[in-house]
């Protein structure tokens, strides 16, 4: 008996000592993903990246706002809304405590305002997934006008080449022409897809009788 507690006193405890105490969990542990209603942008790119659909996108009857949802029930904890998300809004914690009495408390939920299309007003997008792509997209053109900058000045805002006297170029570059053509863009952002579609083929069409091809 005496050999028996040295042995044991040697090997010391083989358990921890969770729940008397907090469980030291290691980095990378993939628990309750933690969801953060400010950075969210309600793009959806999670909920169309969940393998179990524990999230979901559902548009109001009148489509004046869009709402997320999780149900933790439902979740495997794979970490691929976390992988997709653009704005980091939602990650996976070391939280692994998730018994309730009722199965509605496994359940979140937060919504956000739809912007409607500048021309038709018809509903079409989140407004803060608007906003997002409207800044990515200026930056963008901002990071090509800047890169233009080596044929000459940049206008801050087309994008276009001027020479010393601030007339555009004729040649501006590409990477000019893409800045000008990534602010042009965003400037379409406030637009529904539709509404988009029918200026693209005004704006083809314009080049075709331009270039003598239009028939």
């Amino acid at each position: 008996m005496f050999k028996l507690f040295k042995e044991i006193g040697r090997a010391g405890n083989a358990t921890v000592a969770y729940p008397a105490a907090p469980l030291d969990l290691p980095d990378g542990y993939r628990g309750k993903p933690q969801h953060d209603e400010a950075a969210c942008i309600a793009c959806g790119a999670c909920a169309v990246a969940c393998p179990p659909n524990a999230i979901s996108m559902e548009l109001a009857a009148d489509q004046s706002r869009i709402t997320w949802a999780i149900n933790y029930g439902r979740c495997i904890f794979c970490g691929r809304c976390e992988e997709v998300c653009p704005t980091v809004a939602i990650k996976l914690s070391k939280e692994f405590e998730l018994a309730v009495g009722c199965k509605a408390d496994l359940e979140e939920s937060c919504s956000y305002p739809v912007a409607t299309c500048a021309r038709c007003g018809k509903p079409y997008a989140s407004a803060k997934e608007i906003d997002y792509a409207r800044r990515v997209m200026m930056q963008a053109a901002g990071a090509g006008a800047a890169a233009a900058g080596a044929e000459g000045d940049v206008d801050a805002v087309t994008g276009a080449t001027l020479d010393a006297e601030g007339g555009e170029l004729e040649g501006m570059g590409a990477a000019g022409a893409g800045a000008s053509e990534l602010a042009a863009a965003a400037d379409k952002i406030s637009l529904c897809l539709e509404c988009r579609r029918v200026d693209d083929g005004v704006t083809a069409q314009k080049r075709a009788t331009e270039k003598g091809g239009a028939r």
